[in-house]
């Protein structure tokens, strides 16, 4: 005799996980929107104008990393 069993293994719907992707997905974006602006605001100014805010051209990268993402 023969018989069928069906078990869920997790209890997170597929909605729950679309909505869990979209968050990141609209994290990710706002990060690297963050970034890109940071980037060109930064490269728009002098090497005089940086060097009022502390800053050295090739520190451009490294500030816009930290702006966006914490590093």
């Amino acid at each position: 005799m023969a018989y069928v069993s069906t078990t869920r293994a997790t209890s997170v719907t597929f909605g729950q996980r679309f909505n869990e992707f979209r968050a990141r997905m609209a994290e990710a974006s706002a990060q690297r929107k963050t970034y890109n602006t940071t980037m060109s605001e930064l490269s728009a100014l002098s090497n005089r104008e940086l060097a009022d805010l502390g800053l050295h051209r090739s520190m451009i990268k490294q500030v816009a990393l930290e702006a966006a993402y914490g590093k």
